[in-house]
């Protein structure tokens, strides 16, 4: 919340803000401006649309998060982009750096900062199942079956302990 208070636009948040129950806490200390939201981390498209809402009731921003994801998943994002209101501010998608891609067709097209959103049944891509079992085997002999952070940050800092703020 010190940080808000100082900045001098609204403070978008990705990593302390990530469930419905930490939304009253960060709004009581006016910790965040703009909530973050990812529909695989939120609970899912509806639940998407749902926090899109709270956000307008608490007077937050929305905006969306991303990570490595591939068309299906963009499909999704640009499907739950149209259908919150509340997202105003910019979304965020590594998606042009994917080289690989398990939707026919090949890539969703980004023209001008945007993505058309799909007029198909469904998420509007049809999935390459031979791409997605290539990438499925590949994913499998990684041997990354599992993501561990905080491994991670003890190869930084063997102290390091993770802590949900209280903003």
């Amino acid at each position: 919340s010190e940080v808000a208070k100082r900045a001098p636009m609204p403070v978008a948040t990705n990593m302390c803000v990530t469930q419905f129950d930490h939304i009253a806490p960060a709004v009581a200390k006016r910790a965040v401006g703009v909530i973050l939201t990812d529909h695989h981390m939120w609970g899912g498209m509806r639940a998407t649309v749902e926090l899109g809402r709270l956000c307008r009731t608490f007077g937050l921003g929305v905006s969306m998060h991303s990570n490595s994801h591939l068309g299906i998943s963009l499909a999704a994002m640009v499907h739950v982009a149209a259908a919150v209101p509340e997202l105003t501010y910019a979304c965020d998608t590594h998606y042009p750096w994917q080289t690989d891609e398990v939707i026919k067709g090949g890539k969703l097209r980004i023209q001008d900062g945007s993505v058309a959103v799909p007029d198909r049944p469904g998420l509007g891509v049809d999935l390459d199942r031979d791409a997605l079992g290539r990438l499925n085997e590949q994913y499998r002999r990684a041997g990354l079956a599992l993501r561990d952070d905080v491994a991670e940050m003890h190869k930084i800092d063997p102290a390091w302990r993770p802590h949900k703020g209280d903003w």
